[in-house]
């Protein structure tokens, strides 16, 4: 033992030199070669010392060696002896820091028994002077108290006053965030749990002395204690106890009268939880006083009937904010005092004192509905909904018969919309203070009133002036769960109906959008009165023939009809009666029966095809969007309609409308919809039904529908000799593909042959762009998703692809410059999943930057590959990995900016760089960049330079983006001020600049430089921009003089 202990004797005095030998020792201890008594040992000459500097080394060794110790190697005798020991050295100004150290290890030790927390305790209060002490040292103290009221509470209850009473003065005047967040905490333990009755005035006054925080984090805090933090935990402490109420409502009241609008928020919040706590009876005896406060914040105010002309209001309205946190904490002041009551209050006669009073006060205000204080009046009203019941019904009591026998006062009815939106307000409270699930009608508040309410309704909407009031009212009132019998709604369904048709009345968009909102309502809970009322006149509506050229109005009129579809018909059996007659429509347009029907102008027919086919794909998206389990089975139902349309178009008929680009883009929309809601196995079968087409031409069974191919009828649309109608088919059978799962395509040997077939059909055959964009989406669809088994195909794009239609200077420019866009869409498909090929296929990109034929339209790929698209998503379920763009961005991005920079390349190639550069900001976001700007911003202005309108209006947009940056990115720009003016006053003069677009973007940023750049830089350009400026106020666009006027105003300040 006597080799351990001069072991550790060596360890703990060379310790101040080499932290690792206390490692040592405390291995010692752990391993049981000495105790730790034999530590206190070694160290006696150190403890007893008359040295202040070898005292305080020899405690604090202890200390340490006594937090990193394992708990077991101390026993409550050991705990006894170190906790007199230290309580001992707190009275020694040299020591008392390391024994607070040690204490601190000792108060969470299991050992530690009652009677220690207690001298621990009374050491602190007798020794301890919190003010001499900084913040590190006082959050010792409080975390020993902490881990004492945690371990050994009821020693300190036994305590009691001089316990309370020491912790009240320790606790005082302290300021430090980190050590009021523990002295919260123990505060709110104190409150709950202590019996405080002799004590409740300090333990106010040191809590109440923070309220309200308005504390502000230091920038880098190393605790990351936030101002919320502090104020939740303060919050805890206020309404830990009712004994504070009547000591707390004062303060309150103060703080709402003098306070900024924020300390009044967080005075109102503070209230809201702690009316609960203090009680009905203080809230009942304060009310009065409260209300009169509260209602200064909620706006709430009536005036005295004076004989001045200028009569006095007695209350002001405050800030929205404040407002709402103001109705929020009368909410709870209401249901303090009568929720205990509730059992009761069986009659409205019942409810007496401050619920009575307010809603007498706010049904005065409502005798002049169209006041501005009207308002205020009827949101107090609305935040009673939401208290109690009783509340609420003697609410609804006082307020609905008030305001609809003031609607038909012959004296109000100038006043009738206003009152229709009160009690709009009203009605929409009510019912959001229902409960989730309602199975009893009696549970409905509005119930007793809603006749009254419908008659106001039925009178209302037929006034031009009151109409959309009326119908908001019933927006609230066929939202409320069972309030309206079904035959009520199908009388509602069938007065909106009168209203939306009835040609007569004046609707605009206001209440077009009005009414088609209360059918949509109905619609979702009661669709069978929407389709046997609404649906058979919005159809009988759209016309059987296209309206012509010259007919404007008729246009007008089935483009309403269409909206009011499409925003109808989302329920599923809505949805199924929509596609049924637009498709038959469809179908007659594209088909006449007879010749006779057949216009020699097909345009309008197009044009009208377009809008139906447009509103079932819009009303399925919404419907894909909200996951709709209904859509998958349109596969069958309407898919194969879809292709026997278009495909008996195509192969057997002159002019046909269903050829049009239009329509055929469409219904690839509807089936890319449809075909991504499928599961895997269906997907499969379609899948293999589309390739069957590709490989053999029939059609009969997969475009099985109204129209009847001939026995040999065949689909060859890669054939040399097909036509522009049948090589667009390609869009509508690759809209099915590119949603297909990885495992329901072909494999990969099949494919590649395919995807070289398609490829070199998409550069050499096709005559529109509907057709090569379909090619390449279904290449880069396909190869995505089986990129691992693809490296034939990929060498072979590179070895024999590139040179021969990309590389080759003797290749048309028209056809390099479609090899290259598919070029980008075989990149795409590799960069979304972090293919390692992907650099080989961009460094083919930048080769071309030196071939004046087509660099520009190589760079400008560079920004196609980084932006998104909407085919490899993860609703096409692609195959994609996070952060892909970044990773890509990060691999290029240095690059341009070294070849933009590089001036020993030749001009057109470092024009290349630039145009690169500028396309590739413009597709990502500006987080992924933003760390280059210093670099970029020069190549930005010398992009200000491109002949390219749409790359000077990108560039600007970037500028304008980073103006909006943070303080490094301002300072940035205050050092290119001068340059920036120049180009920016170059772009904005319309002899200088075509483009409507450039103009306005350049006179945005004039009008933004003032506000981030310092006057003395932009000074001096100060006379030429306001002398240039008044050039462009001439401009011939009247959006580019108004921003002309706007920025001229903030230059000349």
């Amino acid at each position: 033992m006597k080799k351990y202990l001069k072991s550790s004797q060596v360890y703990l005095q060379i310790w101040t030199c080499l932290p690792s030998t206390l490692t040592k020792a405390i291995i010692e201890i752990s391993e049981n070669n000495f105790a730790l008594l034999d530590v206190v040992k070694a160290l006696s000459e150190f403890l007893t010392s008359e040295e202040d500097e070898s005292r305080t080394k020899g405690v604090e060794i202890l200390s340490l060696v006594l937090s990193r110790c394992p708990a077991e190697k101390l026993n409550r005798q050991s705990v006894r002896v170190l906790t007199t020991f230290y309580c001992g050295k707190l009275d020694d100004t040299e020591t008392i820091i390391p024994a607070l150290k040690g204490l601190h290890t000792l108060s969470s030790h299991p050992s530690c028994s009652p009677d220690d927390a207690t001298s621990i305790v009374q050491a602190i209060f007798v020794h301890v002077r919190m003010r001499v002490l900084v913040h590190s040292v006082r959050f010792l103290v409080f975390s020993i108290i902490d881990n004492l009221m945690a371990r050994n509470r009821d020693a300190l209850k036994q305590m009691g006053k001089a316990f309370l009473s020491g912790y009240a003065s320790l606790a005082e005047g302290e300021k430090d965030p980190r050590n009021l967040l523990v002295a919260f905490a123990i505060t709110r333990v104190i409150l709950i749990e202590f019996n405080i009755t002799e004590h409740i005035e300090s333990l106010f006054n040191i809590t109440y002395c923070y309220f309200p925080i308005t504390f502000r984090p230091p920038p880098n805090d190393p605790y990351g204690i936030t101002t919320d933090d502090l104020r939740k935990a303060l919050r805890g402490c206020l309404n830990a106890s009712p004994s504070f109420g009547q000591l707390a409502i004062p303060v309150f009241l103060e703080k709402l009268a003098a306070g900024s609008p924020a300390t009044k928020r967080d005075t109102l919040q503070t209230m809201s939880i702690c009316f609960p706590v203090y009680g009905s009876a203080l809230a009942r005896a304060s009310a009065r006083k409260l209300w009169n406060s509260l209602k200064l914040e909620a706006g709430v105010s009536y005036t005295l009937i004076q004989t001045s002309p200028h009569p006095e209001q007695i209350f002001q309205p405050t800030d929205p904010l404040t407002e709402q946190e103001a109705l929020k904490t009368t909410q709870a002041l209401v249901e303090t005092i009568y929720k205990h009551e509730e059992d009761a209050i069986e009659s409205d006669d019942d409810v007496q004192g401050l619920a009575r009073d307010v809603c007498e006060e706010c049904i005065h205000i409502l005798r002049e509905p169209e006041k501005n204080q009207a308002k205020p009046a009827i949101k107090v009203l609305c935040a009673f909904m939401s208290t109690t019941p009783s509340v609420s019904r003697y609410t609804l009591s006082q307020a609905v018969p008030h305001l609809v026998k003031l609607f038909f006062n012959p004296d109000e009815i100038s006043n009738r919309s206003p009152i229709l939106i009160l009690l709009a307000d009203l009605v929409n409270a009510a019912r959001d203070s229902m409960p989730s699930e309602v199975t009893d009608e009696i549970l409905v508040p509005m119930m007793p009133y809603k006749d009254e309410v419908l008659g106001l309704v039925s009178v209302g909407s037929k006034t031009a002036t009151s109409r959309i009031p009326a119908i908001g009212l019933l927006r609230g009132l066929v939202s409320t769960k069972k309030l309206l019998s079904d035959q009520e709604l199908g009388y509602i369904v069938h007065s909106a109906n009168d209203i939306f048709m009835d040609e007569g009345v004046a609707n605009d968009d206001f209440s077009d959008s009005a009414i088609l909102e209360v059918l949509s309502i109905i619609s979702q809970t009661a669709p069978q009165h929407v389709e046997e009322q609404t649906l058979p006149i919005l159809f009988s509506a759209l016309p059987e023939q296209a309206p012509p050229r010259d007919a404007p109005l008729e246009r007008i009129k089935f483009w309403r009809i269409l909206l009011a579809l499409k925003t109808l018909c989302i329920h599923q059996r809505l949805f199924e009666v929509l596609v049924i007659r637009l498709t038959t429509k469809v179908d007659l347009i594209c088909i006449p029966p007879t010749k006779h029907n057949v216009m020699e102008d097909t345009e309008p027919d197009a044009a009208y095809a377009h809008s139906l086919l447009k509103t079932i794909t819009d009303t399925l998206t919404t419907k894909v969007d909200a996951g709709h389990p209904d859509v998958a089975k349109y596969i069958d139902r309407l898919v194969p309609g879809l292709y026997n349309l278009f495909f008996y178009s195509a192969l057997h008929q002159d002019r046909a409308i269903a050829t049009e680009h239009r329509l055929v883009r469409v219904v690839a929309d509807i089936i890319t919809l449809i075909t991504q809601c499928l599961p895997a196995q269906r997907q499969g079968t379609f899948v293999a039904g589309v390739f069957d087409v590709f490989s053999t031409g029939t059609v009969h069974e997969f475009a099985e529908g109204l129209q009847k191919f001939p026995a040999d009828t065949k689909l060859r649309l890669f054939d040399p000799c097909a036509t522009t109608a049948q090589k667009n088919l390609l869009a509508p059978l690759s809209a099915g593909v590119v949603t297909a799962h990885r495992e329901v395509l072909p494999p990969p040997p099949s494919l590649d042959t395919f995807l070289n077939d398609l490829l070199r059909w998409s550069v050499l055959q096709t005559d529109h762009s509907l057709q090569r964009e379909s090619a390449w989406h279904l290449i880069s669809s396909v190869l995505n998703k089986h990129a691992d088994t693809a490296n034939v195909f990929l060498e072979d794009k590179i070895n024999n692809f590139w040179p021969k239609f990309i590389a080759n200077s003797e290749t048309p420019t028209e056809r390099r410059r479609w090899a290259l866009q598919a070029w980008v869409w075989i990149c795409k498909a590799l960069l979304v999943q972090k293919h390692t090929s992907l650099s080989r296929f961009t460094d083919k990109v930048f080769e071309l930057f030196t071939d004046d034929e087509i660099s520009w339209d190589a760079a400008k790929t560079l920004g196609d590959l980084a932006s998104s698209d909407q085919i490899l998503t993860k609703r096409n379920h692609a195959v994609m990995k996070i952060l892909h763009t970044q990773k890509f961005v990060n691999g290029i991005l240095p690059r341009i900016i070294i070849g933009a920079q590089d001036s020993n390349k030749p001009p057109h190639e470092q024009t290349a760089y630039l145009v690169a550069l500028t396309s590739l900001i413009k597709a990502i976001s500006r987080t992924t960049y933003a760390h280059e700007m210093t670099t970029l911003m020069p190549l930005l202005i010398r992009g200000l330079e491109l002949p390219d309108f749409e790359i000077r209006a990108d560039v600007i947009d970037t500028l304008l983006a980073t103006a909006e940056g943070d303080a490094s990115d301002q300072n940035l720009i205050s050092e290119h001020a001068p340059a920036l003016v120049t180009y920016m006053l170059k772009n904005s003069v319309v002899k200088e600049m075509p483009s409507i677009r450039v103009r306005t973007a350049a006179l945005q940023y004039l009008g933004i430089l003032p506000k981030i750049v310092r006057y003395d830089v932009l000074h001096p350009s100060k006379s030429s921009v306001l002398r240039e400026l008044a050039k462009v106020l001439d401009d011939p666009k009247r959006s580019v003089r108004k921003e002309a006027v706007d920025t001229r105003s903030v230059a000349s300040h």
